[in-house]
């Protein structure tokens, strides 16, 4: 959620912020209903006022035996009034908060202007395969060594889900492990967080209201199921104030997520790289206002390091303010190198939200003691996106022959050598 008084104090500046992301015409409404609260406050709280004097007045009219049916007259009327005036404070209130949820943050003035294709290249990184045969995508070659099988998915839960297989789940797991234990090194709390959540995480991390038909719900238990770690992960330190000294506090989460991808049929539809559920392990981080620049950095030289420790080609790019998702400020993917397309994918991305998320949760830190709390900033970038890193392994890994090598570093962490192993 925006500042409302940084807004008050700055409608240009404010509306000028939000035209980079299509949002600035409902400034202007957000500050007319903001400002007919204002005024309606003092109506509220000056009529209650003014009730419990008129009440005071008849209880000492009837005590000295005096007629005080004037005065309960003017005591109903001004009941009345008063209700009204309660009635529209909520009606307003109720808007203004409403409207409120709707808008984006703030962009960084760094952020690049433009849509989804206008992102800017910052750099490319490793050295894309050559290959002298027709190359395999990751379902052909899945298939053929039965560690990937669409089609049994397909029959057990619908389209868009898949069975690993075989020595491609101790891959998996190699993953995670390899993930967690760079991460544990680097700082970060390995976290098993709940994957169903309340309605309030979500529209905290700002997912609510834009992307609910993207999110599964329960309605019978009022849950809804994650599409990402960084839901949970913000909640949990949700109406907490930290010490100061309690701040970084930087989390690494490992679940299964899942996304319902409305709208997005034709597009991506072969395979597991847009799918209905997919683990991963996301950083998360909650620093002081002033460090969030340089831990947003932080979180992406991790991601590169990562990638480039997998060997896996890749790019960087630099989101526009028109791609932004609601609570992002600034947001950098890594683009891995898909053989079989010929063009680089998204893998990992990574945002630095500012107060946006830790506004709607009630996330604060003392600066000092006897200070006043301040809200924290909060940041997120995926370390691994599991089956979209496989996809990567496997087209810029296979031989002529399909076989896939396997990074060191994850041989390091159990998985095999080679898919099909050299046992087969």
């Amino acid at each position: 959620m925006l500042d409302l008084k940084r807004i008050r104090d700055d409608p240009g500046g404010a509306k000028a912020a939000l035209a980079r992301r299509g949002a600035a015409e409902e400034v202007d409404e957000l500050l007319a209903l903001d400002e007919r609260r204002r005024e309606l406050l003092p109506e509220v709280e000056g009529g209650r006022a003014r009730q419990n004097e008129a009440s005071d007045a008849i209880a000492e009219a009837k005590r000295e035996g005096r007629d005080a049916e004037a005065e309960i007259a003017a005591m109903r009327e001004l009941a009345a009034e008063i209700k009204r005036l309660e009635g529209e404070l909520g009606e307003v209130e109720s808007m203004r908060d409403e409207l409120a949820l709707t808008l984006p943050n703030f962009p960084d003035p760094d952020a690049p202007e433009g849509e989804a294709d206008d992102a800017v290249v910052l750099r490319e990184v490793g050295e894309r395969p050559e290959f002298g045969f027709d190359v395999g995508d990751h379902v052909e070659l899945g298939e053929r060594w039965g560690v990937i099988d669409i089609e049994r998915a397909a029959r057990t839960s619908g389209s868009r889900f898949a069975f690993l297989m075989g020595e491609l789940v101790t891959v998996e797991l190699a993953l995670v492990r390899f993930a967690l234990a760079l991460l544990s090194g680097e700082g970060f709390v390995p976290v098993s967080p709940p994957v169903l959540v309340r309605e309030r995480p979500l529209e905290g991390t700002g997912f609510f209201p834009g992307e609910r038909e993207m999110i599964y719900e329960i309605p019978r238990d009022d849950l809804f199921l994650v599409g990402t770690s960084e839901v949970s992960l913000a909640a949990l330190h949700m109406d907490e104030i930290l010490a100061a000294g309690e701040v970084p506090r930087r989390y690494a989460g490992f679940s299964t997520c899942f996304r319902r991808e409305a709208g997005a049929a034709g597009k991506d539809t072969r395979g597991i790289f847009r799918v209905h559920q997919f683990d991963k392990v996301e950083m998360f981080s909650f620093v002081e206002p002033a460090e969030s620049p340089d831990e947003h950095e932080r979180l992406l030289d991790l991601e590169e390091r990562i990638l480039q420790t997998l060997e896996i080609p890749y790019r960087v790019v630099d989101i526009p303010t028109g791609d932004l998702g609601a609570a992002a400020a600034r947001k950098f993917d890594c683009e891995a190198w898909i053989p079989s397309q010929e063009r680089y994918r998204e893998v990992t991305s990574c945002s630095n939200t500012t107060d946006f998320q830790a506004r709607r949760l009630g996330c604060r830190y003392r600066p000092a003691e006897g200070a006043s709390p301040v809200h924290l900033h909060t940041l997120n970038g995926t370390a691994v996106a599991v089956g979209r890193t496989l996809i990567a392994i496997i087209e810029n890994r296979q031989d002529a022959e399909g076989r896939i090598s396997i990074p060191t570093v994850l041989q390091e962490h159990g998985a095999p050598a080679t898919i099909p192993s050299s046992r087969q």
